[in-house]
Parts: C-alpha cells; sequence; structure tokens
C-alpha cells in the first residue's frame, strides 16, 4: 500500500507527457461524473458528519454588497472557500482514477512486451557457407598477423 502510495505521488507531482495528455482526456470525459459524485454524494456525507456542514455555503467577505432598497447596486465581492474544497475533492478523485487506469495500462504494456520476448524465436544457426566464410576470414587473419610479426 505504500508503494502504491508513493507511486501515485510521483504521478501527481510530475508524470511525463502522455501521462498528462491522457489525464486531460480523461479528466474531461469524467469531470462532470466526478462533480456530481463529490456534490451529491460524498459532501452531504461530510456534512451530515460535520454536523450538517454545507460546504458550498462557506465564504469570507470581502466587500460587503452595496444595497439601495431592494435594487443592488454593487454585488458582495467573496472568497467562496467551500466551493473551493469540494474542487479540490474533485481533482483528488480525478487524479486518482487517472493514476489507477494509467499504472493498469503500463502493467498491460510491460506484460505485452515480456511476451513478445518470450515468443521472439532464437536466431537462427549460421547456415554452412557462413560458417565456411568464417574460418576463411579467421585463417586469415591468423595469417596476416604471422608476417606482421
Amino acid at each position: 500500500m505504500k508503494n502504491f502510495v508513493k507511486e501515485f505521488k510521483e504521478f501527481a507531482m510530475k508524470g511525463n507527457v502522455v501521462d498528462m495528455a491522457v489525464g486531460v482526456i480523461i479528466g474531461a470525459a469524467f469531470g462532470k461524473i466526478v462533480s456530481s459524485l463529490v456534490d451529491d454524494i460524498i459532501m452531504p456525507v461530510i456534512g451530515v458528519a460535520t454536523g450538517g456542514i454545507n460546504f458550498t455555503d462557506y465564504k469570507w467577505v470581502i466587500q460587503k454588497a452595496v444595497m439601495d432598497g431592494q435594487e443592488v447596486l454593487k454585488p458582495e465581492v467573496t472568497m467562496n472557500w467551500g466551493a473551493w474544497i469540494q474542487t479540490v475533492v474533485d481533482f483528488i478523485i480525478v487524479a486518482f482514477c487517472i493514476f489507477v487506469m494509467i499504472k493498469f495500462i503500463n502493467n498491460m504494456r510491460k506484460k505485452v512486451e515480456k511476451a513478445k520476448e518470450e515468443v521472439a524465436p532464437a536466431p537462427a544457426a549460421p547456415s554452412k557457407e557462413e560458417v565456411l566464410l568464417t574460418e576463411i576470414r579467421d585463417l586469415l587473419k591468423e595469417q596476416s598477423a604471422g608476417k606482421a610479426k
């Protein structure tokens, strides 16, 4: 399990170009599903566990709205940190899913490469002509080495 977590951290922190391209494609394809999972299933459970907190309602008001009766002259300016927490949870789920998929693909590639290596035929034995030519070459090398001395 520690190796799995370590590999996930390495993937999330660096990754290579192919891994990142696949991540972008898969992330876009499953983004809405993950957002719904977080918004509609995970965050309500977390809200119940934390005493009914709805994270989407949490924000820091930087500047209050300017009103003239019921008319809003200037809307309030806020930092919506609750929505940001939900987005972070979305990201972690998407990154983890992509990591698992890339890990699966890499394992499959390794198995295919290993199978190719096992199936690869052994090099053919040299023909009689090649053996004879090799012997002639070696004899010529010996003769030229003897003359050089």
